[in-house]
């Protein structure tokens, strides 16, 4: 995902805080689920964890590649795939590149899930 789409993500949210309120357009159901598709993914989802995670903000690719049991070439393709989704960026410095999330993307995303979560509970509580 280019960083123009992310921008207008980041104004669409900024528009509409209250994704549950209407039923998702093509558009941005079609971004979501590149996010979700994403992290369907245990290894890419264990990588974003550790990324997100990391104390500083930043994480080398060479310290994650120790922590699974596959080459570093396949681990950069889940990489690439997180960064396309819009989720990480990096930055090559030397021979290594350093990858950190994308903390406003993260945060919509949570945002969006726990405004359907909030709304199922008030269905549920009402029913």
């Amino acid at each position: 995902m280019s960083k123009q789409e992310l921008e207008v993500i980041g104004q669409d949210a900024a528009c509409c805080p209250e994704v549950s309120a209407a039923p998702l357009d093509e558009r941005r159901a079609a971004e979501l689920a590149k996010v979700f598709k994403a992290l369907g993914d245990p290894v890419r989802l264990r990588l974003l964890s550790m990324i997100a995670s990391r104390r500083g903000g930043e994480v080398c690719v060479c310290e994650m590649t120790p922590a699974f049991d596959l080459s570093q070439p396949t681990i950069s393709h889940h990489l690439k795939l997180l960064r396309q989704a819009g989720l990480v960026d990096c930055e090559r410095r030397g021979t290594w590149v350093y990858y950190w999330a994308l903390p406003d993307v993260l945060d919509q995303l949570a945002a969006f899930l726990s405004t359907r979560q909030t709304a199922a509970a008030t269905v549920g509580a009402t029913a």
